[in-house]
């Protein structure tokens, strides 16, 4: 099954789905669905083919690359659901060509991860559990950071497609779940740092002091981090009008973060620092900056600047 150039199927065309999907393109045959017919027509503008239904983009497809919110979607995209006016709603399993492989790009936590490749490997399909990071910006440039956990049939079956996406793919065991299990691990000290970056930037306006000249300080110390440097310039934005551009919405990390702490309690480990930033994205999230991006968590602790 495995081809230097196999036909990918993208599911879901969100914020990070059709940049990949784009990206794709650029090097391999691409079909492309999303339930929404605006992000349909966004796909086809950027030369992605797209379909009138999700199993339509999976028939014969080598490698299915999903990109959906969470585990409830991801499992009702495989293998379905019921609509509200109780319908069945078949999911993409019985679609998938033998000897395929599904790669999840999406942060869902590794419960459940096992029981669901195993269902796939009754089909003879495999799960390449692959969440990512770096945004849709490095998404549409083949510049993302990703963590695979997956056989080595199922890796080699992928391996072009991950190969266009990534410019770091880190290998972290053989069993899917095991890119779930480091992603969520990385979430946590994502949201830790961004929670921190914002309380910092916070008690700097409220000491008087200027934060552009203080961000630059810190970022050049040992205060340093990634998320100071990449988030900082866009909280010294959220108390604008329209607030900093959406790059990453916050409410992604009420998900993520919950995932974190889920994870922690199923190993009886005490994630107290994780647990006080998950609070802080949950309050933005009930003051309402959900759709906001996750830099606008510096609202919660400071609702109005100061200098």
């Amino acid at each position: 099954m495995s081809t230097s150039t196999p036909t990918t199927a993208v599911i879901g065309l969100g914020a990070m789905g059709l940049p990949m999907a784009t990206r794709l393109a650029t090097g391999l045959p691409v079909r492309g669905f999303d339930i929404a017919p605006a992000r349909l027509e966004l796909a086809a503008q950027a030369g992605v083919q797209t379909t009138t239904s999700a199993a339509e983009a999976v028939a014969g497809a080598q490698v299915v690359l999903v990109a959906v919110r969470n585990a409830a979607q991801l499992d009702a995209l495989l293998f379905g659901s019921t609509s509200d006016d109780g319908a069945a709603v078949p999911g993409i399993a019985e679609h998938l060509e033998a000897g395929s492989a599904v790669v999840l790009t999406s942060t869902v936590g590794t419960e459940g991860i096992a029981e669901l490749a195993a269902r796939l490997a009754d089909l003879d399909v495999d799960l390449v559990d692959a969440p990512l990071s770096g945004g849709p910006a490095r998404a549409g440039a083949g510049d993302l950071l990703v963590v695979v956990g997956a056989t080595p049939r199922a890796r080699e079956t992928a391996a072009p497609v991950l190969d266009l996406l990534a410019s770091t793919l880190t290998v972290v065991g053989d069993a899917p779940g095991d890119g779930q299990a480091l992603k969520t691990v990385n979430q946590l000290l994502c949201g830790v740092h961004i929670a921190a970056a914002a309380e910092a930037l916070a008690l700097a306006d409220a000491l008087g002091l200027d934060r552009e000249r203080t961000l630059e300080a810190l970022s050049a110390g040992a205060a340093g981090s990634f998320m100071l440097g990449n988030r900082g310039p866009r909280m010294l934005q959220a108390h604008d009008e329209g607030g900093a551009e959406v790059l990453s919405r916050l409410d992604i990390f009420v998900k993520d973060l919950g995932i974190v702490g889920d994870a922690a309690r199923r190993a009886h480990l005490p994630t107290p620092v994780a647990a006080a930033a998950e609070q802080l994205f949950l309050l933005g999230e009930a003051h309402g900056l959900a759709e906001a991006d996750d830099s606008a968590v510096i609202r919660v602790v400071s609702p109005q600047r100061r200098s």
